[in-house]
């Protein structure tokens, strides 16, 4: 190279430099894609996209090329460096020239195209992925011989190289991405999907309508007393018994039955023609298995049973479209006869109230693992019923006993905390 031009060197230098950047820029533009936008925009046409597609189903590959041209281009820099040293000052100034040649990639080669890259990954990713592919084709020999060797160095190590497949996604990760998204998806939308995502750790148990509170026909009453009670009920769906809820006969639609009466045709046969089979529901199954069986069934009710067979409370479809939407009834919580908000900011609450309901309605966080209403969290605490005038701290939130009636407590006074806690401490004093 002596006869070569100092002019030309430097050009050459510059060149170099810059082409090890769009090397080290290129790896980390790929290997920073979002996936699944990358999946979208390749399915939507874009080319770009499709062929850095394409290369990441093989990163071995991938990579080999980008370092083979990377580390080519280092070592011709620094040749020309050491030339270039040599010419102007000897032997003495290659040192120097290594120390600032070695400055000069770290920023121009390295930090720099790698910290845009990471920034701008799809602006960088996607015109590089048209200049890789080329070179993949034309250095394919070598390629495959740096990764044949690579690869079997690893697989020594017990490492197994394969084609690449799409990451799986667990739960976790997909709730970690919606709370991601920001602006991009509306915050009511946001709660949406992590709701769905939720339906698979509550099961119908949590969301039912307790035994006590069905209400339903009875077939054995008078018939002024069903005709009222059918006429009267706010449900449009209603379980049939004869004496109790134990010998349910089946499920009848308030509204075939008005139907009826409005033609005159309404009387104890045609009552019990318009009866349905009743549709049970195993206690214990996840609301994401029963929402998907009463799309197969064709049923918007169901029955809960225990293992042997006893009726503990009744699911409707509504209940579970609640846990995703949130309460889409017209009354609130002012107005529910069961919670009393004070003055003081205190709550008067039955003990009856569904800790689901109360924490959704609220925007509370008192703890449902082990217990589905407010009755059976404090009992779950104490292991005793408490005496009227008992308090106790739950979680952050001060509740105090006011009244109890048999074995349950009938009303409770509920104090939240400014910051409910992390953690569920317990404390109580009577």
């Amino acid at each position: 190279m002596a006869d070569i031009s100092l002019g030309v060197l430097t050009g050459a230098l510059i060149f170099l430099i810059l082409l090890s950047g769009f090397f080290s820029a290129a790896e980390i533009g790929l290997m920073t894609l979002n996936r699944y936008r990358l999946r979208g925009m390749a399915d939507s046409g874009h080319r770009g996209a499709r062929i850095a597609r394409k290369l990441l189903e093989r990163p071995d590959r991938l990579l080999g090329v980008i370092l083979i041209g990377n580390n080519f281009a280092n070592i011709a820099a620094s040749s020309v460096a050491t030339v270039m040293a040599l010419e102007l000052y000897g032997e003495k100034a290659i040192a120097i020239a290594a120390g600032i040649l070695t400055f000069l990639i770290l920023v121009f080669s390295e930090v720099a195209p790698k910290t845009f890259a990471a920034l701008n990954p799809e602006r960088v990713a996607f015109p590089a992925a048209y200049v890789l592919q080329p070179l993949l084709w034309l250095f394919y020999p070598i390629v495959w011989l740096v990764n044949a060797i690579a690869n079997r160095t690893l697989r020594i190590f017990g490492v197994s190289i394969q084609k690449k497949h799409a990451t799986e996604v667990t739960a976790e990760e997909l709730r970690t991405l919606v709370r991601e998204a920001d602006v991009l998806i509306p915050e009511s939308h946001q709660d949406m999907l992590l709701a769905i995502l939720d339906l698979e750790k509550i099961t119908v148990d949590d969301v039912m309508v307790p035994r006590g509170k069905i209400e339903g026909v009875n077939l054995d009453a008078e018939w002024d007393d069903i005709v009222a009670q059918i006429t009267g009920s706010r449900y449009t769906r209603m379980p049939v018994f004869r004496g109790s809820l134990d010998n349910v006969t089946g499920m009848v639609h308030v509204r075939r039955v008005l139907n009826l009466m409005r033609e005159g045709k309404l009387d104890r046969l045609s009552l019990e023609q318009a009866i349905i089979e009743p549709y049970f529901i195993p206690s214990g199954t996840t609301l994401t298995t029963q929402l998907l069986n009463f799309r197969q069934v064709k049923r918007r009710v169901g029955l809960v049973v225990d293992e042997y067979g006893d009726i503990q409370g009744l699911v409707a479809l509504d209940e579970i479209l609640e846990e995703i939407v949130g309460d889409f009834s017209a009354k609130t919580m002012g107005t529910i006869e069961n919670v009393h908000p004070q003055s003081d900011g205190s709550y008067l609450i039955r003990g009856t109230v569904n800790l689901r309901d109360l924490n959704r309605q609220l925007d509370w966080k008192l703890p449902t693992d082990d217990s589905r209403t407010l009755n059976g969290l404090i009992v779950e605490y104490l292991e005793d019923i408490p005496e009227p005038g008992t308090s106790l701290m739950i979680h952050g939130y001060t509740v105090e006993i006011l009244r109890t009636r048999g074995t349950a407590i009938e009303i409770a006074r509920v104090r939240p905390a400014a910051e409910p806690l992390s953690e569920a401490p317990y404390s109580s004093s009577s």
